[in-house]
């Protein structure tokens, strides 16, 4: 299994990166990933902002060379993995940036005849990492579980990864959030996955 890790925080003495970190320790002690790639876009300085003009249409997305070398990562990975925090309900602008521009038409998926797309990212999967200031099941009660259903069904299953798991971890900013405990728990989960 090849793993590309997209992290999304600007704070390398973060928790978020804490979170990156286990990832990382755990996936290297794990003989079933082969390959890992870790993606830092605030330190990769990536661009989120969508530029459409005469030069630069938005059809021509997926050939666009200066994201040539993302949409590489992203072929090359069977499991993709993204670390963010939730902010108003959603991930950060950055990441959505990274998103809108990445998960295009004719690279994720390919309009055809009827009401949904063929999805041409089939057989990847996805592990999304949360973190947020509020108590873990905030998203599910005051939200409808806005978060879970923007990445799931709005946009991985619609470019046909189906299999998408999550770890939305609450209280963040809190010294009772249990740090070490969830810490551990992704590491756990990294250093055993196998698929």
């Amino acid at each position: 299994m090849k793993m590309l890790v997209v992290y999304t925080y600007p704070n390398h003495k973060s928790l978020n990166y804490a979170f990156s970190q286990q990832v990382m320790k755990g996936s290297k002690e794990n003989a079933n990933i082969k390959g890992i790639q870790m993606l830092d876009l605030y330190e990769e300085g990536f661009n989120p902002l969508l530029v459409f003009n005469e030069q630069k249409r938005r059809r021509d997305m997926h050939i666009d060379p200066e994201l040539e070398k993302y949409r590489q990562q992203i072929k090359w990975a069977d499991k993709l993995v993204f670390i963010y925090p939730i902010w108003w309900g959603r991930p950060p602008a950055m990441l959505l940036g990274y998103i809108d521009q990445m998960f295009a038409s004719n690279f994720a998926y390919k309009d055809k005849k009827g009401l949904f797309p063929e999805g041409l990212l089939k057989g990847k999967s996805v592990v999304c990492i949360s973190t947020m200031k509020g108590p873990t099941n905030y998203p599910m009660l005051w939200l409808n579980n806005a978060h879970k259903i923007l990445m799931k069904k709005a946009l991985f299953n619609f470019v046909g990864i189906k299999k998408v798991k999550f770890f939305e971890f609450g209280n963040m900013e809190s010294p009772r959030g249990n740090h070490s405990k969830k810490l551990e728990k992704i590491y756990q989960y990294f250093q055993k996955i196998d698929k």
